[in-house]
Parts: C-alpha cells; structure tokens; sequence
C-alpha cells in the first residue's frame, strides 16, 4: 500500500520500521494479504476469448512471416543481381 505524504510543514505519515526478523515475517503476510485481495478482483478471459486471441496471434505470425520470408527473399535478389 502507498504511504501517504502530508504536504503541510513537511511532514509524512510513515510505518514505523519493524524490528528483526519477527518484522519482516508480519511485512510479509501482510504483503500476501494484500496481493489475495488483489487476486480476487482480476477478470479473467472466458475459454471462448482465449482461443480467439490465441488464433488472432497465430494467424498474425503467419502473415508477418511470410511478408518478411517474401521481403527478405526479394532484398537477397536484389543485393545479389547488384553485386554480380
């Protein structure tokens, strides 16, 4: 969570720092905490949207494959009828 700054006469409201190790085990669950909370409030894609973005990404692939395979060939003509 993000600490707050207070912008009058320069003060902030921070944590007070925990002590050993007994504080980084109380940072930590409290970090798991929060990130359940978090977990809990993702939206994730139905099946039905994640095969339909799968395949828009294959199909894009292959297109831009073999546009570059057809660019790559017609560039290595062209150095090539130059060069001889």
């Amino acid at each position: 969570m993000a600490k707050k700054k207070n912008k009058g006469a320069g003060a902030q409201q921070t944590k007070a720092e925990p002590q050993g190790a007994g504080g980084k085990f109380k940072e930590f669950t409290e970090f798991l905490e929060q990130s359940k909370v978090e977990i809990k409030k993702v939206v994730w894609p139905t099946q039905k949207e994640t095969i339909q973005t799968c395949t828009a990404v294959l199909v894009l692939v292959v297109v831009m494959s073999l546009f570059l395979g057809v660019v790559d060939m017609g560039l290595s003509k062209l150095v090539e009828t130059v060069l001889s």
